[in-house]
């Protein structure tokens, strides 16, 4: 059965990213956007990371522009913003599309692997999160308004 490990991301950079280096690590991975009212949420996720990054857990976030044009900017304006208002010292990815034709093919399967509220297979909006196990399993997926820190359990369990 297919699982994370198995697809290639971009990084910031336009660099290929072989998802199967973080094999044994706990993921957390995110649709992202700056101008969202979400984008607070970076804050927490920085947390987690400070928190848990030492014991085994990444996480990936991925901005989008798909939900009312929240991410415009290039992936170097993007990096800008996270660095500066955040400090993120986590990766934040290329921007990639979450839904329609040409969605990313590791959002595809997320997709698939773990529904949305009433069994919906669509990302409803920026900030959906997929905690993914050290096998490359999709757990869970957590709706936009579902705080990073209330995903603490559930990552100290998986690590």
């Amino acid at each position: 059965m297919a699982n994370v490990h198995q697809y290639k991301v971009k990084d910031a950079a336009g660099n290929e990213l072989d998802l199967s280096q973080y094999r044994g690590k706990v993921l957390l991975i995110v649709n992202t956007a700056s101008q969202c009212g979400f984008t607070p949420q970076y804050k927490e996720l920085e947390q987690l990371h400070q928190q848990y990054h030492d014991k085994g857990l990444l996480i990936l976030a991925f901005p989008c522009n798909q939900f009312g044009g929240q991410e415009p900017g290039s992936d170097t304006d993007i990096q800008q913003f996270c660095q500066l208002n955040y400090g993120l010292s986590f990766p934040v990815m290329s921007k990639l599309m979450v839904n329609g034709p040409d969605a990313s093919p590791l959002f595809e399967h997320l997709k698939d692997s773990a529904r949305g509220l009433m069994k919906t297979r669509a990302i409803k909006w920026n900030f959906t999160k997929f905690l993914v196990n050290k096998d490359g399993d999709v757990v869970k997926r957590y709706a936009p308004r579902t705080k990073p820190s209330a995903i603490a359990g559930a990552i100290e369990e998986l690590l």
